[in-house]
């Protein structure tokens, strides 16, 4: 721009000030002043709008103080046993108990703990972490199974069912043989089929003792739109469908649910499946929803699919065993689990990034999303050390 007013400067004071010269120079200085604005309104790459965050990073950003822990005595922890190289299960020898020694059998309810010493120590038994489903949901179903695995029911029974783009169901093979059967605990309840259902999100009913405040908020959005009922969003970190006075947790991917028989049987907690494919929605409302798988779903994913009708097993040899089933507070080495409120803004913002994708992969935001597309964030945390005891010394 400078070089441009010089030369209009110098065409200005040529010789005669001729009427051709004038025009020269005006031109000259309109081009120099035109210029130096056009290079000015130039855009500042350095001040351009940020790059909207991807939902990864929206979490991974999410003050502490957004998440909130789960209680081990919530979680419920199933082993099987590790895979081979080929691809089978190591299956361990049954623990042997003093009735065995009389019977010269093993017995098909003892407990079979990981790391056994008929396996050898330095494989890892494949784990599978659920999270239970807190008030005002299914509160009897989950008392139930808290029973069960106090009482380490599950030992040594089995995966008897895996239905591709369906579900995992485990249990009693020979829960339908009343002479075969397992007993089950005389303490367990039962619920009624309109137990499926609660009061609107919010409403804790009978439970209302047990309600934490934060159970008592509803999050949606326009952005969470649903085809099975009015509204879905989340109550407390859990995806629930809602209409009139009335919600209910939905089937999702990893969702655990109870198996039952024909209706009006509402079944006990004995049995039950996890969601491996599409969301089953229609099973809303028809089935007790308890929990949900937040990790280890690809130890149940990857197993050899049933050769039996809907997915069950046709012999013995094919199901996978289960080495033990416990609460999550009666396990020393526990990890210890976090999941992202669902009433913090980070939680509005992740939902939101998940309905108008923006990265370099997506052409077109979808402007919407399905409940069961915004998976609750669930994190490990690190447990903190014991604090060594020292020992003291008498002189």
């Amino acid at each position: 721009m400078r070089r441009g007013v010089t030369q209009a400067m110098q065409a200005w004071h040529c010789d005669r000030m001729s009427v051709l010269c004038r025009f020269v120079a005006l031109g000259l200085l309109a081009g120099a002043f035109l210029g130096g604005q056009l290079v000015a309104a130039a855009p500042d790459k350095s001040s351009a709008a940020p790059k909207p965050q991807s939902a990864a990073e929206i979490v991974a950003a999410a003050p502490a103080g957004e998440w909130i822990g789960i209680a081990p005595e919530n979680l419920l922890v199933m082993y099987l046993p590790p895979r081979e190289p080929g691809g089978a299960a190591m299956v361990p020898a049954p623990a042997r108990t003093a009735a065995d020694e009389v019977t010269g059998g093993s017995s098909a309810q003892a407990p079979v703990d990981p790391g056994t010493a008929a396996m050898p120590r330095t494989v890892t038994p494949r784990r599978v972490v659920i999270q239970l489903i807190p008030p005002p949901y299914s509160q009897g179903w989950v008392a139930n199974i808290k029973l069960l695995a106090s009482e380490n029911w599950w030992d040594g029974l089995a995966i008897v069912r895996t239905q591709d783009n369906y579900v995992v169901q485990w249990g009693d093979p020979q829960a339908g043989d009343a002479a075969l059967a397992r007993p089950l605990p005389s303490l367990l309840q039962r619920m009624p089929a309109s137990d499926y259902v609660a009061g609107k999100p919010g409403d804790c009913g009978q439970f209302a003792q047990l309600c934490l405040p934060r159970a008592l908020a509803f999050f949606t959005t326009p952005e969470v739109r649903d085809s099975y009922a009015d509204r879905a969003g989340f109550v407390d970190g859990w995806p629930v469908a809602a209409q009139g006075s009335r919600s209910w947790p939905v089937h999702c991917y990893g969702t655990v649910g109870v198996g039952r028989d024909l209706s009006p049987d509402t079944g006990s907690g004995a049995e039950l499946y996890a969601v491996i494919g599409q969301a089953p929605r229609q099973l809303d409302r028809n089935i007790a929803v308890v929990g949900r798988v937040i990790e280890g779903i690809e130890h149940l994913a990857s197993l050899p699919r049933g050769t039996a009708e809907l997915g069950f097993y046709a012999t013995p040899e094919e199901r996978t065993p289960i080495l033990s089933v416990r609460r999550g507070d009666a396990l020393e080495d526990m990890p210890r689990y976090e999941y992202l409120s669902t009433n913090g803004e980070s939680f509005a913002r992740y939902v939101h990034a998940r309905a108008n994708r923006k990265d370099d992969f997506y052409v077109q935001p979808a402007g919407a999303v399905d409940v069961c597309n915004v998976p609750v964030p669930v994190r490990r945390v690190a447990v903190p050390d014991k604090p060594a005891t020292r020992t003291r010394r008498t002189r």
